[in-house]
């Protein structure tokens, strides 16, 4: 009986500490993916990148209730040249609720200009990310609160 429950906890300990390391992994990759290569793929109209980051069943819902798929993103970055300057994403809720389905939300930080002058746009976003394969592809999308601000102005 000793030995069957000393096994018993050997095993949870075990199975605790390797969940624990995978959804560290796991949270540092999704972190990497949306604040680093998600935003590099739109600015860089990398449609290549973006084919990675996006499950086939990816849903965007934007800020004004619109819904686009996959190819809807990949034919906008493909053809709409961004003006902003530079694209931030910082990460407030990276969390792995299964061991294959995640939440990310953050906020987007554009900096640009166009013809009124210089801008700041921000945004909220929230995400719902699945793993195929070894690699975290976003099936949903939800983008709100979408504001730009010209810095010129008072």
């Amino acid at each position: 009986m000793k030995h069957t429950l000393l096994l018993s906890w050997t095993m949870i300990l075990f199975t605790s500490t390797m969940m624990s390391a995978q959804s560290t992994t796991d949270i540092q990759a999704l972190k990497k993916l949306k604040s680093s290569d998600w935003p590099a793929a739109y600015q860089g109209q990398d449609t290549a990148l973006l084919d990675l980051i996006l499950a086939d069943n990816f849903r965007l819902i934007d800020a004004n209730g619109n819904v686009f798929g996959k190819q809807d993103e990949m034919k906008y970055i493909s053809d709409i040249k961004p003006t902003y300057n530079s694209f931030e994403f910082v990460v407030d809720r990276c969390e792995v609720v299964a061991s294959n389905t995640a939440i990310v939300s953050g906020l987007g930080v554009l900096l640009g200009n166009d013809a009124e002058g210089n801008y700041r746009t921000t945004y909220h976003s929230s995400d719902v990310l699945v793993k195929h394969d070894d690699l975290w592809k976003s099936v949903a999308s939800h983008v709100s609160g979408l504001q730009k601000h010209y810095l010129n102005r008072p």
